[in-house]
């Protein structure tokens, strides 16, 4: 079987739960998977537990528990999400996973925290039969060139405008 690369891109919540989605019934046919997280770290991540168990599913984090400042990204943020890069590509090259997910992989790129070449670089490293998955907004046109499934999520409403925080158990 021949392994699609699928981007979930978007203003609209979701992109993060459907790879979430995938990993899980991915696990229940007994396939292994790694996620990796950029931007994000350290924080209780509901996915984190789940991930422990289910069979074959592991979840890697490179970032800081902080939001990032696109305009201003502190050098650890740079560094971490490179460090996710670097850990993708080995993961990539290792055979290990029939899937990768590259979790807010568009958003690092858009915010210069990993250069646009070696991300299509890591893309085209893909083995045949791997399936990958690459979420967050802002998806780069070249990266939505090179996939096989583009899925926008597009907000309609969201109750974080009538002030509700993050829940956990919902958002995180």
């Amino acid at each position: 079987m021949k392994g699609m690369i699928q981007v979930y891109t978007g203003n609209g919540k979701g992109k993060t739960t459907a790879a979430l989605g995938l990993a899980c019934r991915a696990s229940g046919q007994k396939k292994k998977v790694l996620m990796i997280q950029f931007m994000k770290g350290k924080v209780n991540y509901g996915e984190l537990s789940s991930a422990k168990k289910l069979p074959g599913f592991t979840i890697k984090q490179f970032g800081r528990p902080s939001f990032v400042d696109k305009k201003n990204p502190a050098p650890a943020d740079i560094k971490g999400a490179r460090e996710g890069l670097a850990f993708a590509a080995k993961a990539i090259g290792s055979g290990k996973y029939d899937m990768i997910i590259l979790d807010e992989l568009n958003v690092a790129l858009d915010f210069h925290l990993v250069p646009l070449k070696d991300v299509l670089n890591l893309i085209a490293t893909k083995p045949e039969k791997m399936e990958l998955v690459i979420t967050g907004r802002y998806a780069n046109p070249k990266v939505i060139k090179l996939a096989d499934l583009v899925s926008e999520v597009k907000e309609v409403k969201h109750y974080y405008q009538q002030g509700v925080l993050a829940r956990k158990g919902i958002e995180f």
